[in-house]
């Protein structure tokens, strides 16, 4: 596995990515993550049949990730049920169900990369020295052909919401 350096920061370090950047129109790699009923299950068969949009953040227990995902939250209750929103980080299950009761996010699917880290390394979100998810978010299709994909330049960056949720209807519509 390709390791890279110099190119995203972890309190004030070079950290390694693991992997390389993924660019869309490539068939999306199926993950297995972890529930939050400790659960492994395969992500991309879970939401079979569905536009996925697949946001990684390093914790919930941060304000940005925080903030992203009751963002996502907030948005899925007006999509269609044709779009699933994933919220990937490497928190422990027990930490993220804890999380999300206390933020009230239940329209979002909250998943683990902790214990096999698929995910971080399937789409070169994986920092190896921290061991946490670099922020990035993903849209993949109904068969599975990634159709967006960005990286935020520092883990502090929001996404662009607008743009991931344009980009999410307008792929609905096709």
């Amino acid at each position: 596995m390709i390791e890279r350096k110099g190119i995203i920061q972890f309190i004030n370090r070079d950290v390694s990515i693991v992997g390389l950047d993924l660019e869309p129109g490539i068939d999306a790699q199926d993950f297995r993550v972890i529930n939050q009923d400790w659960q492994e299950v395969q992500a991309l068969h879970e939401t079979k049949g569905k536009l996925r949009i697949i946001a990684s953040v390093p914790s919930l227990d941060t304000s940005v990730c925080d903030r992203e995902t009751r963002r996502f939250n907030q948005e899925a209750a007006n999509l269609s049920k044709d779009i699933a929103i994933l919220v990937i980080s490497t928190d422990l299950p027990f930490a993220q169900a804890r999380w999300c009761g206390a933020a009230g996010v239940d329209k979002v699917l909250v998943l683990s990369d902790h214990k096999y880290t698929e995910f971080g390394m399937k789409y070169s979100c994986l920092l190896s020295e921290p061991r946490i998810l670099r922020r990035a978010v993903f849209i993949v299709d109904q068969e599975n052909i990634l159709q967006y994909a960005d990286y935020m330049p520092v883990l502090s960056q929001e996404p662009n919401y607008d743009e991931i949720l344009r980009t999410a209807k307008k792929l609905l519509e096709k």
